[in-house]
């Protein structure tokens, strides 16, 4: 396998359309176009060079680089120094011009001292690495054309083509700027007009900087909690409301492994969480626009209720494989679309109401017809909640009574019942109330191990789960319950190593824990949130910070994390990483405010 590549070498631009993904070396090695779920044109970073890549860097050695964004934007600056001179490459996905079938892509290399010679090499690969383009110089750059994709590359900087290579060198000295606009657009479109790439730079800085300052939080937690929110906010498409989990598909969750799954959909689990994320750090609009990109989803027959969607709600999310790409660190399988939309899993039913229920309760109002669309989804649940069905990890084997499945069917009455209570909304709600009783006894009956003193994976198992962790937070039963007490105490023996959270234990964590896939990063969130409720702020804090210290050094996360290996596994940049962090950065910021509820005290209390 060679020397390993690592995720956290990566960098992330986008434009809330879709996003690009680039090393500190330089090289764009992930580019999807024109959408986040479109095919990508450079794939190196699931496969080879020869799948597509865009490097700019200098052609001697390098003495020193650093990275990070301009301030609080998504506006990517990598400053190089050599024995002759140091210069700077900046980065960025300008805002989308008003036609929507149009993306810019621009790097800019600007000189600082002496002067530094600059390489350009790229290869455009259409259809995830497997299409070569035509290949056209022109007067200013390139044109690659496939079907119906067109590229156009425009510089000053004479190219040469070999085919589909692509190259060119020049030399930049201090105050030069020399710029490179990558457009995409519809081949059987006319050209789009040139962009000027620094006045782009700088509606696009200016944009990010006021979007920015609208962030609410203590200074304490500015710089994490603003990081992912504009890391939310890029992963979010500007004209759907639909936020994609991550901006990639078939990074491992395990080295070598075939847990690679792609990502670049809409989960209804993320609802209520991102809703708390956005509204709690001031952003009414974002939260808005995702809670109607669920209505929109979720409308028509309760029984078709998916746990994933396309971005605009698109519900076949047929999933294949890429034989020709030898995958990250030659993980393979690699995979296009996600079999997990057809799943049952019951507890999608209560993201869908307590989103519904919190939109209420923060004036968010749904549209008048949304409340018989929930009665629908509770009429359903009436007769389903006692099947079997899959978990919210979307395990592929035997459907089972997961616990935490039945306790989000108790939640999606619960919530129903207090849209009668709270809101005057008809409902009959003498019924509801008995159902919610019959399921929270059943749930206590057999979700809970007495033997271990822990709620457990599902029913009549001795296996734990970390989705338990959040039992608190929906209001199911008070941190400071003894079953809940005992299942924080029993996660934090078995599914914990070294400060970090497993999902669960599997065949391959029968010996070692740290065996197979990862740690997931949002369940070690979800364990600050139950110390925080069990008013534990010190040990909450410092599993905070632990938390905060395996982000790259652009401040990202990825799904999951290698504690031994120290490396971050998964999808990048992962949304729900980032929500949790959020989420948990609210929650300590408020424990110790009077008067102030964090995100989980809320949610369990409404």
């Amino acid at each position: 396998m060679g020397q390993l590549s690592r995720i956290e070498k990566y960098g992330f631009i986008g434009n809330m359309r879709t996003a690009t993904l680039i090393d500190d070396n330089g090289s764009i090695d992930w580019l999807c176009l024109p959408r986040f779920d479109s095919d990508a044109c450079c794939a190196k970073l699931i496969g080879e060079p020869d799948n597509g890549y865009w490097k700019l860097w200098p052609t001697e050695e390098v003495i020193s680089q650093t990275r990070c964004y301009r301030g609080e934007t998504l506006v990517l600056e990598t400053v190089v120094e050599t024995a002759s001179g140091s210069a700077s490459i900046i980065d960025f996905m300008p805002l989308s011009r008003d036609a929507a079938n149009v993306v810019d892509v621009i790097r800019i290399v600007e000189g600082h001292e002496g002067t530094v010679e600059m390489q350009l090499h790229a290869i455009f690969r259409f259809g995830y690495g497997h299409v070569a383009p035509w290949v056209h110089r022109r007067k200013k750059g390139i044109t690659a054309v496939s079907g119906p994709d067109s590229l156009r590359l425009e510089t000053s900087v004479e190219l040469e083509t070999n085919e589909d290579d692509i190259r060119g060198t020049f030399t930049i000295e201090a105050g030069q700027s020399v710029p490179f606009v990558l457009t995409w657009y519809p081949s059987f479109h006319n050209e789009p007009a040139s962009r000027n790439a620094q006045r782009a730079l700088r509606e696009t800085e200016k944009w990010w900087q006021e979007w920015s300052a609208r962030c609410d939080i203590s200074e304490e937690f500015r710089e994490p909690v603003v990081r992912s929110l504009i890391t939310l906010k890029a992963l979010t498409h500007i004209e759907t409301g639909g936020m994609v989990g991550a901006a990639t598909t078939s990074l491992p969750e395990e080295t070598g492994g075939r847990l690679n799954w792609d990502y670049r959909y809409t989960w209804l689990r993320d609802t209520t969480f991102t809703l708390y994320a956005l509204l709690s750090s001031g952003y009414r609009n974002e939260a808005c626009a995702w809670r109607e990109w669920l209505l929109r989803s979720v409308a028509g027959d309760p029984a078709k209720l998916q746990p994933v969607y396309g971005l605009a709600g698109e519900r076949r999310l047929y999933e294949h494989q890429l034989d020709w790409l030898t995958g990250f660190n030659d993980s393979r399988p690699v995979r296009v679309g996600n079999l997990a939309d057809q799943q049952q899993q019951l507890d999608i039913y209560g993201e869908v109401m307590d989103g519904l229920h919190f939109s209420r309760v923060h004036h968010i109002e749904p549209t008048e017809d949304i409340w018989a669309v929930q009665c629908q989804l509770i009429e359903f649940l009436e007769k389903h909640w006692q099947e079997k069905g899959m978990s919210l990890w979307e395990h592929r084997g035997p459907a089972q009574h997961y616990t935490h499945s039945k306790v989000m069917a108790w939640v999606a009455v619960d919530r129903a019942i207090k849209g009668v209570e709270e809101f005057g909304l008809d409902g009959d709600l003498e019924h509801w109330r008995a159902l919610r009783q019959e399921i929270h006894a059943e749930v206590c009956e057999k979700g809970f191990n007495r033997k271990l003193n822990s709620f457990v994976e599902y029913y009549g198992s001795d296996t734990l789960d970390a989705s338990l962790l959040l039992l608190p937070q929906v209001g199911f039963l008070p941190a400071k319950d003894p079953r809940m007490q005992g299942t924080i105490e029993a996660i934090q023996h078995d599914l914990v190593h070294e400060g970090f959270v497993y999902r669960f234990r599997d065949a391959r964590k029968e010996q070692r824990l740290t065996d197979g896939e990862g740690a997931f990063i949002v369940c070690g969130f979800w364990l600050v949130d139950a110390l925080i409720l069990l008013e534990r702020k010190d040990e909450a804090h410092a599993l905070f910070n632990k938390l905060l210290g395996i982000r790259n050094d652009l401040g990202l996360l990825s799904e999951e994390y290698d504690p031994v290996r120290q490396c971050q596994l998964g999808n990048f940049p992962q949304a729900f990483s980032h929500v949790g962090l959020i989420n948990s950065a609210h929650n300590l910021s408020c424990c110790s405010k009077q008067g102030r509820k964090g995100p989980a005290e809320e949610r369990g209390e409404e």
